[in-house]
């Protein structure tokens, strides 16, 4: 709670994929970027770049927006619970 309240709590870093088909994927994207960087001048691949990292930051905000309504259902549901009214 305390790390909570300090702002020190970030769940996206706890998370440690172990998945085969996580890191499969990821592998694949590691070459692909590979092969572009090799066929695409310096700076159509810095291009190519600035798209993955906009890739990125919509994934880590729908991912973010995904975790805040999935905490507010499941508080919703705490207050169902705790009320004893039926879902």
């Amino acid at each position: 709670m305390e790390d909570f309240y300090y702002g020190r709590l970030h769940p996206n870093e706890l998370i440690k994929p172990n998945d085969p088909e996580f890191q499969k994927i990821n592998q694949k994207i590691t070459e692909s970027m590979q092969i572009l960087k090799e066929h695409f001048s310096e700076e159509d691949f810095k291009q190519v770049e600035k798209l993955f990292d906009l890739l990125i930051d919509s994934n880590s905000l729908q991912s973010s927006l995904s975790f805040i309504q999935g905490y507010k259902i499941g508080a919703l549901m705490m207050v169902e619970v705790f009320n004893g009214d039926s879902i």
